[in-house]
């Protein structure tokens, strides 16, 4: 790198952390997410406006690669954090409910999401249509967990029914999401290798499971209690990140699905203390660096070529996620025995998209199943779907939806406490 792009990489990143902490801060005072105002920030920095004049002088191309870079190591950290999250017990507790609402949140969107894609291939080939119909339908059922959580907390419902059911429903949405989205880009063949490499997954996921494990537990609860999370164990554990995210990478699969994946293996009962502290490590490296990302993300959206064809495929794709997600929800809690107006709180709950569908827009961005026309509506899409969701919740929230007033000041659970940090 030369002088001057050293001192424009430095720079841009300096106004990215600004510019999302300014836009974080709105989102909140608008009674959303601050991840969402990030998202929006992101993309007004890129080509829409000013016919990419902006984007173009703050963002230069020979920059572009390195700002790409860390906002990959930020997507690893992010990934990591959803899969360390992941509440197993959680699952447990809620049974039945939580499974016909995962499933009926999922299968529903991912059917009309094939459907559609079946129109949009006509006017956005994308080479091999099983792949191009199985990738819509997966970013169609998508439920961001993460997103989930923090809108949950800031409308007082993460101590509620409801709310625990959509963060179970939500969770197991997402471990589903993945697995198939893995299975997707392992039919699309991955960056260029054999599909017969895919299959090293099964037993690069038992070596997680049987052996880094046990040995990242035995390091966590080895010497003195209360040592907690060192500097050392942290080195450890974000050397191991790393790595399994290159060798997904390396066997044609997303590194994300290494990083997630990792997250997932993460000893949790015996550590639990260690695990937390982690989880506020690594939350912190994301704050900084996935608004990075999102500025990456945005340079490839530009809504001003859209035109009247984009607008119109645009409409069916909001109406096909909505009508997918909240119709499969709305449904399968009646026949539950919800309330009417429960069940719609629940089904605008599990409409939230959010970063997650982002990440997995960019998967398919950058596999070649999405052209940019395309992957510009599809993020419009996630942020108009997440916006929906606070809009809606103070319409359909009622006093006994809230958390009761004792429990308000009691500690929250772990995915919970991590988002109401961020």
């Amino acid at each position: 790198m030369t002088q001057s792009n050293i001192v424009t990489l430095f720079a841009d990143l300096a106004l990215i952390i600004f510019v999302a902490q300014l836009a974080g801060r709105a989102a909140r005072a608008l009674g959303q997410p601050a991840v969402l105002g990030e998202i929006v920030a992101g993309i007004l920095m890129g080509p829409t406006l000013f016919d990419g004049a902006v984007a173009a002088a703050l963002f230069p191309v020979e920059v572009r690669p390195h700002l790409s870079a860390l906002a990959d190591v930020g997507l690893v950290l992010f990934m990591f954090v959803v899969g360390l999250e992941f509440d197993f017990e959680r699952l447990r507790g809620f049974g039945r409910v939580t499974g016909t609402t995962a499933v009926s949140a999922s299968l529903l969107p991912f059917a009309l999401g094939c459907g559609l894609a079946l129109y949009l291939f006509e006017t956005h080939p994308a080479g091999n249509r099983l792949h191009f119909v199985l990738f819509f339908g997966v970013a169609m059922s998508i439920t961001a967990f993460p997103v989930l959580a923090r809108i949950l907390v800031d409308h007082r419902m993460n101590k509620t029914l409801v709310g625990a059911i959509a963060l179970s429903a939500a969770a197991v949405c997402d471990l589903a999401g993945w697995s198939m989205l893995a299975l997707v880009q392992a039919l699309a063949g991955g960056k260029g290798t054999g599909h017969w490499l895919v299959l090293l997954i099964v037993p690069f996921t038992a070596v997680l499971v049987f052996v880094v494990r046990p040995l990242l537990k035995r390091l966590f609860t080895r010497g003195a209690e209360g040592r907690g999370l060192t500097t050392s164990r942290f080195a450890a554990v974000v050397a191991c990140l790393f790595a399994s995210a290159a060798v997904t990478e390396l066997i044609g699969l997303h590194f994300v699905f290494g990083a997630f994946l990792f997250g997932l293996v993460m000893p949790r009962k015996a550590t639990e203390r260690t695990r937390l502290e982690l989880l506020e490590r690594s939350r912190t490296g994301t704050s900084f660096l996935l608004p990075v990302y999102f500025v990456v993300a945005g340079l490839n959206v530009d809504l001003a070529t859209m035109g009247f064809t984009g607008l119109l495929e645009l409409g069916l794709i909001l109406v096909t996620a909505v009508v997918g997600k909240t119709a499969g929800t709305f449904v399968t809690a009646r026949t539950e025995g919800m309330s009417t107006r429960r069940s719609g709180v629940l089904a605008t709950l599990m409409n939230t998209r959010g970063l997650t569908e982002l990440i997995v827009l960019g998967i398919g961005l950058n596999i070649g199943i999405l052209d940019d026309a395309l992957y510009a509506q599809m993020v419009v899409m996630a942020v108009v779907t997440t916006a929906m969701t606070g809009v809606l919740l103070r319409w359909l929230v009622g006093r006994d939806d809230r958390n009761p007033p004792e429990q308000d000041a009691l500690p929250l659970r772990d995915g919970e406490a991590a988002a109401a940090r961020s």
